[in-house]
């Protein structure tokens, strides 16, 4: 009973470290926001590539980096250093990284075929770079703590950074973009990134200072690549986990692939009374008294039927979006302990899936109810993520209690190889359904651009959707009982081999 005691002392994680671990995200959000969001728009609208030829530079430069995730996640589990096996990738990967991000988002002044050239090697090299660093970050959550309840609680901080990251982009990359880009919108695009690239190595800092990793593999002989590949080829539920991630992730990112082009090009801006009264409740009773604290200056309220531009609302969307995601990411811990990890990520997609069909039949003069479904979609769908990202620490404990063997790294750098390979064929899908419809930039588009456009927001992603919803309610197996049943026998298997949770 002391022993039980004392192991599930040292698997607490404190709350300033929980908290802490979130910077990770923060930091890592304040790049991958930014790419969800704006990365088509930015290319087609700024950088001056055509929507195909962005398209497919994104899936092949996301396939590369989906096979170089893995190489980061073994080689982070053989790493040794007084700092850890993943720590030390964060410290160390976060200049480079931030140097790359500016490069990436910098419009030189070359002939579009050398353009086309540069964009591909900035692209990959950020994306490479960004591997680096969130991978070890990300496998972390995996040794952070043994409990479950730890990690869903250390996973639900990543995300309220994830998420915080997410808020402040939808909130300041328009606007800051335009205001340092009056005399070249190329400029402010640079000088907008170079702001978010400081701002995350600070963030990345304070993580590698403040978290530790405790759990250690049971197993104490090296393991072989080829036994570590072995074991996750073995690994059943992370193999569907896999799939549904695919799936989960082409589910959002065509939709977010193309907000701004929604917005831009089919909602267009817009008179709107209503809008004017619900943002000037948010200015008047949130924004401004969070100003006031600082000292800062109360925002100006809306006028009467004040006149939205297509940027304006974009962000209002992105931010409500992200803002009431956060929410729920805060909200789920209470939920998945009610219902279960599984149960509750069941129910939250099938939530999602029917806002985000809705889309179909709403008209740009809808625009209450655009940001009506946005809102409920956000506070269902943003919670997922978080769900899913502590199934694939059940799966390294799966696969732990299978074999003897562990390998974090490899679980979730595979695991984020299918972010990557979601995001590839989603982008390339995004950049494609434009080219084919006659997508021009920043001209008025006809008709099938428009269909494309509320196609992309709506009944396309919905029907990924449903494929991972089916496959993640019949043949994703782990749940909450079988968890409880792997920790016991994996406590019980360190115990008997003179080892603790922590290293």
């Amino acid at each position: 009973m002391r022993e039980e005691l004392m192991s599930n002392e040292i698997q607490k994680v404190s709350l300033h470290e929980r908290a802490f671990y979130g910077f990770g995200d923060l930091a890592s959000c304040l790049f991958w926001a930014t790419i969800m969001q704006q990365l088509l728009f930015f290319y087609t609208d700024i950088f001056g590539l055509a929507p195909a030829a962005a398209g497919i530079m994104f899936f092949v430069s996301r396939v590369l980096d989906a096979f170089f995730d893995v190489v980061i996640g073994m080689t982070a589990d053989r790493t040794k250093s007084r700092w850890g096996k993943f720590r030390p990738y964060i410290l160390f990967g976060a200049v480079p990284l931030a140097v790359s991000a500016v490069l990436a988002f910098t419009t030189p002044e070359f002939a579009y075929p050398v353009k086309v050239v540069y964009a591909y090697l900035t692209f990959i090299a950020f994306m490479f770079l960004y591997s680096t660093v969130n991978i070890p970050y990300t496998a972390l959550l995996g040794v952070i703590s043994g409990d479950p309840v730890e990690r869903t609680s250390a996973s639900s901080f990543k995300f309220v950074g994830a998420y915080l990251g997410g808020i402040i982009v939808s909130l300041t990359v328009l606007p800051f973009a335009a205001h340092f880009g009056q005399s070249s919108a190329q400029k402010g695009w640079q000088m907008t990134m170079i702001i978010y690239a400081i701002a995350a190595v600070v963030f990345f800092v304070i993580t590698f200072l403040s978290t530790h990793e405790r759990i250690q593999p049971i197993a104490k002989e090296k393991t072989s690549i080829a036994n570590d590949l072995k074991d996750l080829s073995k690994n059943v539920p992370w193999i569907f986990l896999f799939a549904v991630t695919i799936l989960f992730i082409l589910f959002v990112c065509i939709r977010l692939s193309v907000t701004t082009h929604y917005f831009k090009y089919y909602v267009g801006g817009q008179e709107s009374p209503l809008l004017a009264q619900v943002f000037n409740f948010l200015l008047q009773y949130i924004v401004n008294p969070f100003y006031s604290i600082f000292g800062k200056p109360a925002v100006a309220l809306f006028e009467g039927t004040h006149k939205f531009g297509w940027e304006t609302l974009t962000s209002a969307f992105n931010t409500i979006g992200q803002g009431l995601s956060l929410i729920g990411v805060l909200l789920v811990p209470f939920f998945a302990k009610l219902v279960g990890r599984k149960s509750a990520a069941v129910i939250l997609f099938i939530a999602a899936l029917i806002c985000t069909g809705a889309f179909y039949f709403l008209k740009p003069e809808d625009l209450m109810l655009i940001f009506v479904f946005q809102a409920v979609g956000s506070i269902v769908g943003g919670p997922i993520s978080v769900l899913l990202w502590v199934l694939y620490a059940d799966t390294a404990d799966y696969s732990e209690w299978k074999t003897g063997r562990r390998a974090t790294g490899l679980v979730f750098s595979a695991s984020i190889m299918s972010n990557k390979l979601g995001w590839a064929f989603g982008s390339m899908l995004a950049g494609l359904v434009l080219a084919t419809t006659g997508f021009v930039a920043n001209v008025v588009q006809n008709i099938d651009v428009l269909n494309g456009l509320k196609a992309m927001m709506s009944v396309i992603p919905v029907g990924i959707g449903v494929v991972a919803l089916i496959i993640l309610m019949f043949f994703y197996k782990l749940d909450d009982t079988t968890m409880k049943q792997v920790k016991a026998e994996l406590e019980e298997r360190r115990k008997a081999s003179g080892q603790t949770a922590t290293a």
